[in-house]
């Protein structure tokens, strides 16, 4: 049995660098194609491509984020600080606080924050940038797992809305013969009394004539309101979608072109309807496609 990925989710990891503690966030929502994005210093920006690798051959479909958060530590050497451009960023601060003295001086984790400000020694950038990438396979497989544990969720919740498809089609179609047995006798009592009416205005018309117009006018509303092709292709796309489930992988597009599917032959037979029941049987089946159709939005 296979597994279906939702296409939100969240996973978080901490690791240790030697310019501090680095926090990798990954989330996710739902996009129609892959979207990535990659908010961090410009420190990390090299590492963008290879991290961007890896986000895809984790993820198919949605809207991913990463985000670093740097904590800086207070032991980082002055080896790893831009002089040049710290100096440029006191003196802009000076100028602030000439102009608004009751300003808040920076912090240094603030300071640490800007642009530019950090720099990573180059005979250690080889293994810095092994780190980082090995925190972010690590947050990208507790991304992986939530998105999946949703996506079981989500495909329970789909599964119970085929149930409650094949239980409105089981309920219905037992009625159908006799929904169709009611309306042919009705339409042969208006046709009669119209038709007979026409042979007593018109004595060129025998009444064998009328009675075969009555048969063939029965038969053909006999096919025109008869719902069995759309119960059982109802019947049929529902048994797709719970393969498709079972199958597992990036399911989501081929659901959502079923529920097209099951869409249409609902409407067909609520356009069909020649009951109450039948009605409503329609419009039931509509609500729960549109709920289903809602969730699917969630899948991979």
């Amino acid at each position: 049995m296979g597994t279906v990925s939702s296409m939100t989710g969240y996973g978080n990891v901490k690791i240790q660098t030697e310019l501090g503690e680095l926090n990798i966030d990954v989330r996710s929502v739902n996009s129609r194609f892959l979207d990535f994005s990659f908010r961090c210093l410009e420190e990390f920006r090299p590492f963008e491509p290879k991290i961007r690798e890896l986000v895809a051959s984790t993820v198919a479909r949605g809207k991913v984020e990463v985000r670093f958060n740097l904590t800086a530590s207070s032991a980082i050497s002055a080896s790893h600080i831009n002089e040049q451009a710290l100096s440029k960023l006191l003196s802009m601060q000076e100028q602030v606080l000439a102009l608004a003295p009751n300003a808040a001086k920076l912090s240094v984790t603030a300071i640490l924050q800007f642009e530019g400000i950090l720099e990573t020694p180059e005979t250690d950038k080889e293994k810095f940038e092994e780190s980082i990438l090995a925190g972010v396979r690590d947050c990208l497989q507790l991304f992986k797992e939530s998105r999946l544990r949703e996506g079981e969720a989500l495909k329970n919740v789909l599964l119970k809305y085929c149930g409650q498809i094949d239980a409105l089609v089981d309920e219905l179609e037992p009625k159908i013969p006799l929904i169709l047995h009611t309306m042919k006798e009705k339409l042969v009592e208006r046709l009669d009394e119209a038709l007979t009416q026409t042979l007593s205005e018109n004595s060129q018309i025998s009444k064998e004539e009328i009675n075969d117009r009555i048969r063939q006018e029965v038969t053909l509303y006999g096919i025109k309101i008869d719902v069995n092709e759309e119960m059982e292709r109802l019947r049929t796309h529902v048994r797709e979608v719970r393969r498709v489930l079972d199958k597992g992988g990036a399911v989501g597009r081929r659901l959502d072109f079923l529920m097209q599917e099951l869409n249409r032959e609902a409407n067909t037979l609520g356009s069909k309807a020649a009951s109450i029941d039948m009605t409503q049987t329609s419009v039931n089946l509509k609500l729960v496609i549109e709920s289903m159709r809602e969730q699917i939005q969630n899948l991979e």
